[in-house]
C-alpha cells in the first residue's frame, strides 16, 4: 500500500524495522550531533539579538519535532545562520515577544504550505537567488562579529550595514587584544582541527580551551555570563502567545519571510542530504514537521528553527540513517543544557565570535559565487542583486526582487524560445527539389493555403511577438493552418491573443485551421470561449485532417464564387 506524502519517515521506517547496527550508529551519530550543536545554537541566538538559553531551547524542542514529524530521514533541525538576519531586525522592531508570536504564525504558515503541497514548488527557487541571499546573509554575520571579534567597547550596535561599519570605524583604538588572540584562535582551530581528527569538532576544542584560559588567568575579555547572565538550566512550561487582529497585521510579514526562508532552508537541505544517503525525502511531510517545530518552540520560548545544513551533513557522515539520531541529538542537549548550562556561561564571546565567523565563511558559498559571476548575463543580475539587497536593506526585500527578477528573465528566455515559421517553404516543390524537413510526408499546398508551425510555449510573454508576426503575412491566404504539435502550453493571454489573430483574419475572409492540438491543448482551448470565433471543426488532431478540411473550404468557396447555372 502506498504511503501518504504526509506520513513521517520515522512511522515508515519503524514500520519496516530498524536493526540493531544501525539503531547504534543512529545513537552514536546523534551524540557527536547533539555536541556539534551546543556552541552553534548558543552563538546562533546571541547573534540574533537574544538570550542564548532561547539557542538550547529551539535547538531540542524543533529539533526533537523536525526528527519525529519530518519527511527526511537524516534531518537535523534547530537554529541556523540563515534566520540571525530576520530574527535580528523583529527583535528590534517588536522586541522578543514580537518574535515569538511571529514564530508561533510562521509554523502555521509552513503547515498550510505543506497541506496544500507547496513543497515541490520551493525546489524551483532559483539557485542564483539562493546563493545571493546566502552569501548576504553571511556578510551580515561576519559583521555582525566584529564587535566581539575585536573586543570593542560598543555599547550598542546599529542594525544598518553602513551605519555598523561606521561605528566600528570610530572605535578600533579601543581593541582589546585578549579577545583577537581568543578569537584568531579559534578560527585556526576551528579550520585545522580535522587534519587530527575529523571526529571531534574543531569548534568544540576551541570552546573548552578558550574556556579555560579565561577562567584560568583571569583574562579581562566579555563571557557570556557578564553579557547575558546566568544561562538557565531548564525548560519552562509551554504556553500560547496571545494573538489579536493587530498583532497578525504587525507580524504577518516578518512571519511569511520566517516561513519563506524556513521552507527553503529545510527542503534545501533535505535535498542536499538526499543526495548524500541515495533517498527520496517527502518535501510536504517536511514542511508540516518545520511548521509543527516553529509553533512548539514558540510555546517554549524558543526562536525560529529549520533544517540545518551542517548538522545534517554532520549525522549523515558519523553513519545516521534514520530520524533516531535526531531525536538522540535533541535529548542530549537536553541533558547538556540540564548539567553543564552553569559552565555554558563562561564561554568568551570573542571564542564565539570566531565560530560565527567560521560559520559565515562556510555559508558564502564564494566558490559558487564566482561560478555564478562567469555565467549569463541574467544570472548575474538576480546574484548581485540579491546578494546587495540583502546586505544594505533586508532580506525580504531582496527574495521577493530576486523571484521577480528570475521571473522575468524567464519569461523573456521563454518568450524567444517560441518560433514561428512558414513550413510552405520546407514543403517539397512539384519536382521535389526541396528537401522535406518534417518527420512526416505532406503533399504540395493548395494555391490559396498557407501553414506556419509554432513551436514553444504559447504564454503571455510570447503572446504578442506569436500575434505580431502571424498578422504581418505579406500575401494573405484563403486558408492558414496553424500547426501547434510543438506548442507546450498556452495560457489565458495566448488564448486571448489567438482569438485575435482569428478575429481579425475572419474579418478579411480567411479562414483559420489549428492542426496537431493534442488533448491538454484541446481541453485548454475548449475551457476557454475560443469557439466563438472558430468552428469546433476548425480544430484538428493531425495536418492530415486540416488539408483535408482546408480543400474542403477552398471548394465551399469556390462554390460561393461561382455558383452553378
Amino acid at each position: 500500500m502506498k504511503e501518504s506524502p504526509f506520513t513521517p519517515k520515522l512511522f515508515s521506517l519503524l514500520k519496516g524495522g530498524i536493526s540493531r547496527k544501525q539503531l547504534l550508529n543512529d545513537i552514536t551519530a546523534g551524540l557527536i550531533v547533539g555536541i556539534v550543536a551546543l556552541p552553534l545554537a548558543i552563538a546562533f541566538a546571541i547573534a540574533s539579538g537574544v538570550s542564548p538559553d532561547k539557542g538550547l531551547i529551539t535547538a531540542i524542542i524543533a529539533g526533537l519535532v523536525i526528527s519525529i514529524l519530518g519527511g527526511s530521514r537524516v534531518q537535523i533541525g534547530g537554529p541556523t545562520g540563515a534566520f540571525i538576519v530576520i530574527v535580528y531586525a523583529i527583535v528590534q522592531e517588536h522586541g522578543v515577544g514580537g518574535l515569538t508570536i511571529a514564530t508561533f504564525m510562521a509554523g502555521f504558515i509552513l503547515i498550510a504550505m505543506g497541506l496544500v503541497r507547496l513543497g515541490s514548488l520551493l525546489k524551483y527557487i532559483p539557485y542564483p537567488l539562493i546563493v545571493g541571499f546566502t552569501s548576504g546573509i553571511a556578510v551580515i554575520i561576519f559583521s555582525s562579529q566584529i564587535k566581539e571579534f575585536f573586543g570593542l567597547s560598543v555599547q550598542t550596535v546599529p542594525a544598518d550595514f553602513i551605519e555598523k561599519w561606521q561605528v566600528y570605524a570610530l572605535n578600533f583604538d579601543q581593541i582589546n587584544f585578549y579577545a583577537v588572540a581568543i578569537a584568531l584562535g579559534t578560527l585556526l582551530i576551528s579550520f585545522n582541527f580535522h587534519r587530527i581528527t575529523t571526529k571531534i569538532p574543531g569548534s568544540i576544542i576551541a570552546i573548552l580551551l578558550c574556556t579555560l584560559l579565561v577562567y584560568w588567568f583571569k583574562l579581562p575579555v566579555n563571557t557570556i555570563e557578564s553579557t547575558f547572565g546566568d544561562i538557565p538550566n531548564r525548560i519552562s512550561l509551554p504556553s500560547i502567545p496571545h494573538i489579536d487582529y493587530e498583532t497578525v497585521k504587525a507580524l504577518i510579514q516578518p512571519a511569511f519571510a520566517i516561513a519563506l526562508l524556513g521552507g527553503i532552508e529545510s527542503l534545501l537541505s533535505a535535498v542536499v542530504a538526499d543526495g548524500m544517503i541515495g533517498g527520496r525525502h517527502r518535501s510536504n511531510a517536511e514542511l508540516v514537521a518545520q511548521g509543527a517545530a516553529n509553533c512548539f518552540s514558540a510555546m517554549f520560548g524558543g526562536i525560529p528553527a529549520t533544517g540545518a545544513i551542517a548538522r545534517t551533513a554532520t549525522n549523515v557522515k558519523n553513519g545516521g540513517r534514520t530520524p533516531i539520531a535526531g531525536i538522540v541529538h535533541a535529548l542530549a542537549l537536553l541533558l547538556i543544557m540540564i548539567f553543564l548550562a552553569p559552565l555554558a556561561k563562561l564561554i568568551p564571546m570573542a571564542c564565539l565570535a570566531g565560530i560565527l565567523i567560521v560559520v559565515a565563511y562556510h555559508m558564502s558559498e564564494w566558490r559558487q559565487f564566482k561560478s555564478i559571476m562567469m555565467g549569463n548575463k541574467a544570472d548575474i543580475l538576480i546574484l548581485l542583486v540579491t546578494f546587495f539587497l540583502t546586505v544594505l536593506f533586508d532580506l525580504v526585500l531582496a527574495i521577493e526582487i530576486g523571484i521577480v527578477l528570475s521571473s522575468f528573465t524567464l519569461m523573456k528566455r521563454m518568450s524567444e524560445s517560441i518560433t514561428i515559421q512558414n513550413a510552405a517553404a520546407l514543403l517539397p516543390d512539384k519536382n521535389g527539389d526541396v528537401e522535406n524537413l518534417f518527420e512526416d510526408e505532406l503533399p504540395p499546398l493548395p494555391k490559396d493555403v498557407a501553414i506556419f508551425e509554432i513551436s514553444g510555449a504559447l504564454f503571455f510573454g510570447a503572446a504578442q511577438t506569436f500575434q505580431d508576426t502571424i498578422i504581418r503575412l505579406h500575401n494573405q491566404p484563403r486558408v492558414l493552418i496553424l500547426r501547434m504539435r510543438h506548442v507546450l502550453f498556452i495560457d489565458a493571454t495566448g488564448i486571448y491573443r489567438l482569438k485575435e489573430v482569428i478575429r481579425q483574419f475572419n474579418q478579411q475572409g480567411v479562414s483559420i485551421l489549428l492542426s496537431g492540438v493534442g488533448p491538454q491543448l484541446r481541453e485548454d482551448i475548449e475551457k476557454s470561449d475560443l469557439h466563438t470565433v472558430l468552428q469546433k471543426d476548425h480544430i484538428c488532431n493531425n495536418i492530415d485532417q486540416c488539408l483535408l478540411r482546408a480543400n474542403d473550404i477552398l471548394e465551399e468557396h469556390a462554390a460561393r464564387q461561382h455558383p452553378k447555372k
